[in-house]
């Protein structure tokens, strides 16, 4: 199997190459010659990669800039999203699409499930839903993907920016009014994996549409940064204390949803797949990092 995905220098990205076996062949597709703004550049490199099934992982994710740059994200989010379904309805090749929590406006009191009413409460959000649409529109045998607090061992994200604070401060103020899950970039990776396996041979409507693909398990930040710094001091590092602050005590441009939290259910139904509990995965990630 032949998977094609963009954002080739993406946490997404980087481990499905890691996580590609001998039967699995990963082409990386990525700026500047594979722009999303670019349709004649989407549908060519698309083109030459030739997959069997195409992973739209790349996107604008500068949550607090997209506020002043709301144009340029949903040129990415929105129409280069369009260009890659595009691109794959014209090879007739499924596409899974990456989306994000941010579709929501975080008011709810339990997980969202797929089917509950979007309402993005900022630029990003916007953008990335515009995106849903695009591939919905464009594209009916594709899957869009909704994950959230995405971390790896590569790149910018929250556990990496923990253990660089780790290793000078002795207290963080984190927030711990926002509620989530946590989620390894390398275990989507793996579901991926599977859920393209899948697709590539059966054409049934049921495998496609909207789908939560999150860690198992929930925390607020302030959580999540405590099970890092407890990895960390395991491994001979200090222990750094996490004080625990409102929102409304860390200002943004943009407004982060009080509950991120996203219903797996559909998912383990109908693909049998629940990805591993988030401290499990934490502890992996740190262990690689602090080696």
């Amino acid at each position: 199997m032949r998977i094609a995905v963009t954002g080739a220098t993406g946490q997404v990205a980087t481990s499905l190459q890691e996580r590609a076996g001998p039967k699995l062949e990963v082409v990386a597709l990525g700026r500047p010659a594979f722009d999303l703004t670019d349709r004649g550049a989407v549908i060519a490199g698309l083109e030459t990669a030739r997959p069997d099934v195409i992973v739209n992982a790349a996107a604008y994710t500068a949550v607090d800039k997209a506020e002043a740059e709301e144009a340029l994200a949903l040129r990415v989010n929105g129409e280069g999203a369009g260009h890659v379904a595009e691109a794959a309805h014209r090879l007739g090749v499924p596409l899974l699409h990456l989306s994000t929590d941010y579709v929501f406006d975080g008011a709810l009191d339990r997980p969202y499930r797929e089917d509950d009413p979007t309402g993005p409460a900022g630029a990003y959000g916007r953008s990335k839903l515009a995106g849903e649409k695009e591939v919905a529109r464009r594209c009916e045998d594709s899957l869009i993907l909704r994950t959230a607090w995405v971390y790896s061992p590569f790149g910018a994200n929250f556990v990496r920016t923990m253990l660089r604070l780790n290793e000078t401060r002795e207290e963080v103020g984190v927030v711990a009014d926002q509620l989530g899950n946590p989620t390894s970039a390398l275990d989507i990776a793996d579901a991926v994996i599977a859920i393209a396996a899948r697709v590539k041979d059966d054409s049934s409507p049921t495998l496609r549409g909207v789908f939560h693909m999150t860690g198992s398990g929930e925390a607020t930040w302030a959580d999540f940064a405590e099970v890092v710094f407890r990895e960390a001091e395991a491994r001979g590092r200090r222990l750094t204390r996490v004080k625990r602050i409102a929102t409304s005590d860390y200002p943004t441009p943009a407004r982060r949803p009080a509950n991120s939290r996203l219903d797996n259910e559909k998912l383990a139904r109908v693909y049998g797949l629940s990805l591993p509990d988030w401290r499990r995965s934490v502890a992996v990630c740190c262990a690689r990092l602090l080696a």
